[in-house]
């Protein structure tokens, strides 16, 4: 398996192994209930999404697994305009060195965790809809 990272999803859509990865996040997706589908609403903001490859790889350099992940474009969102409606904060950077830094002093052992889907699994009070483009 030795599939470079698709750029694009039309690009990735002609492999079979990025299509198989795309449809694990959909099945992920799809059993979490994270969304349904319904006709775009004319009087609300749309927020676009894309799709993420990367490939992972085992300790010797070789494809262990492709991933394909389906996020959110926050980048388009403006602040005081629609910014924290639908931001999800994640980790800061200085807040993963500061708590490696604990970690190392205290002689902790780190687990690395890899995360099934992107969309969060929580409840949310606000309607927020997905478009791909």
């Amino acid at each position: 398996m030795h599939e470079l990272e698709p750029t694009s999803y039309a690009e990735a859509v002609k492999s079979e192994a990025w299509k198989a990865a795309m449809q694990e996040e959909m099945n992920v997706i799809e059993k979490n209930q994270t969304w349904e589908l319904v006709d775009r609403p004319l009087d609300k903001r749309v927020i676009q999404v894309k799709w993420i490859f990367k490939r992972k790889l085992n300790s010797d350099g070789l494809v262990n697994k492709l991933k394909a992940r389906l996020v959110f474009k926050g980048f388009a969102q403006q602040f005081r305009v629609d910014f924290s409606e639908t931001f999800a904060p994640v980790a800061r950077h200085d807040t993963i060195r500061l708590l490696l830094a604990v970690t190392a002093q205290f002689k902790w052992k780190i687990f690395q965790l890899d995360v099934k889907s992107a969309f969060l699994n929580g409840w949310l009070d606000e309607e927020i809809y997905i478009e791909h483009s």
